[in-house]
């Protein structure tokens, strides 16, 4: 056997990590902690190359019962690779102080199987990377329940509000825009 095999083999390895690092595009990049659970998501192993709703959530607003029409959303594109990001967060002061309760909504009350994240910072200065992100390519939340449609290439496509719902025409529009955006 060559002695420098298993070197070459490294390199390679070493080469296809960088290659997908540089590929990840700047909204994918970074780890966030799950919801029930204490595993981090990798966004950019998660979501790279696939279409993808993120919505700021809350656990106890006047639209908290959206997350059943993000649930049949996420069901009804689910095979054609869509994702939906859920990201709670306490910025408008209506999420639950405690995690567990947080996964109860979701989880139980809702029937969520699409990721869900422990609550974050989504608005200001202290917002998480993603967040900073979404608003350097559209707009900020203004409240619980924004929804950002992002393409394969990790680019915003439309930002939708509150009072939008998940069965909206418009959104769903933008949701196949992004299922037809190229790799």
């Amino acid at each position: 056997m060559n002695p420098l095999r298993p070197l070459l083999a490294l390199l390679v390895l070493l080469g296809a990590s960088t290659l997908q690092a540089a590929e990840c595009p700047p909204l994918l990049q970074g780890e966030l902690t799950q919801l029930r659970g204490k595993a981090s998501i990798d966004l950019c192993e998660r979501f790279a190359g696939k279409p993808l709703l993120v919505v700021n959530t809350a656990s106890h607003c006047g639209f908290t019962p959206q997350f059943k029409g993000l649930e049949a959303l996420y069901q009804r594109y689910r095979d054609q690779g869509f994702e939906v990001l859920g990201v709670p967060s306490d910025d408008f002061r209506q999420e639950a102080q405690d995690s567990d309760e947080t996964a109860k909504v979701c989880f139980l009350n809702y029937g969520v199987t699409f990721s869900m994240t422990e609550p974050q910072v989504v608005g200001g200065a202290d917002a998480i990377p993603l967040f900073r992100e979404l608003a350097a390519q559209s707009e900020a939340p203004s409240w619980n329940f924004t929804k950002y449609v992002v393409d394969r290439q990790g680019r915003v496509l439309s930002r939708f509000g509150s009072k939008v719902k998940p069965d909206d025409p418009a959104l769903i529009e933008a949701v196949e825009q992004a299922i037809a955006s190229p790799p």
